[in-house]
């Protein structure tokens, strides 16, 4: 059976069309644009009209694909919307526009089921011998989640938390220097250790064996320590990054211009304002809860919609 999922969060735009058989996906096109449609939501509570334009130029290209890809028929979409959507006061304006190019509603999803989404893709591909139970986190654009479960899928605990690399970038790097200045970075960890607060009494999270990190963020940061000379999702997926390592990468980041962050060779151009806020959400977490390792996975919430697209 093939599918399309479209994943819509607050930093970029994705599009899985894969073919479904044997409980596993075969990946037909995956594709990604960086859109910032959250961008100013966290000040304004609003989808800005530019954002909103970027977000709709990309989606009709993701249309004509899932339209190019046809297999005898038409291709169920399941349309995902996350952080940026669930904060905005004008959503309508939103969903009218992605009812106009893929002829289905997207579905605004809680907190809780964008985690559970994550966890079904995160761990439908790992490899043997990763000890369990797992803690997959999913750093987005403008939240991120924390999910605890089991190979089997059983999940034992999950919470969204509003610390993204947009949203953290906005409200406390946008003006802070370049590179950003100390007492900046400072304001940023003190979000991400409230917030981690939060996770630690709502999540069993330091019963967990196994770190999987999901999104940009991760796969940048994995790119960047396997010192590769151009982005390669196949060297990246399932990659695993010491706590070493990723702390000193913070460290390299946070001491760049964004000229420089610009010039390595695996950042996307719309990750180099974002990617140090990012970075810092993942280096406290594996602080925090003791991790001595992160394994990156490039299979996250859209491989989880559209496993769930197949199910329906």
């Amino acid at each position: 059976m093939r599918v399309a999922a479209v994943d819509c969060g607050t930093n970029s735009v994705r599009l899985l069309i894969a073919d479904v058989a044997g409980g596993g996906l075969t990946d037909v096109e995956r594709r990604m644009e960086i859109v910032r449609l959250g961008e100013g939501v966290d000040r304004t509570g609003r989808l800005a009209p530019e954002a909103l334009a970027r977000t709709f130029t990309a989606m009709r290209g993701y249309a004509k694909l899932i339209a190019e890809h046809a297999d005898g028929g038409p291709t169920p979409v399941r349309v995902v919307a996350t952080s940026a959507t669930r904060d905005a006061a004008n959503r309508d304006e939103f969903t009218a526009g992605v009812r106009e190019i893929f002829g289905v509603d997207p579905e605004v999803v809680s907190g809780d089921e964008e985690a559970r989404l994550s966890f079904a893709g995160a761990t439908g591909d790992l490899p043997p011998g990763l000890a369990e139970p797992y803690l997959v986190v999913d750093i987005g654009g403008g939240s991120t989640e924390f999910i605890v479960g089991a190979a089997s899928g059983e999940v034992s605990g999950a919470i969204s938390v509003d610390i993204g690399c947009v949203r953290l970038t906005e409200r406390h790097l946008k003006n802070a220097g370049d590179p950003p200045a100390a007492e900046a970075v400072q304001a940023v960890v003190a979000d991400v250790e409230a917030a981690l607060d939060r996770v630690e009494r709502a999540v069993p999270v330091r019963e967990a064996r196994t770190l999987i990190g999901l999104a940009g963020t991760v796969t940048t940061v994995t790119g960047i320590a396997l010192d590769l000379p151009a982005y390669d999702s196949a060297r990246i997926h399932h990659s695993r990054v010491p706590a070493g390592r990723v702390s000193e990468i913070v460290s390299r980041l946070l001491a760049m211009t964004h000229d420089e962050r610009a010039a390595i060779p695996v950042m996307h151009p719309g990750r180099v304002d974002v990617i140090c806020a990012g970075s810092l959400i993942l280096d406290r977490i594996m602080r925090r809860f003791g991790f001595a390792e992160v394994v990156a996975s490039e299979h996250d919430i859209l491989d989880g919609i559209a496993f769930g697209l197949a199910r329906r």
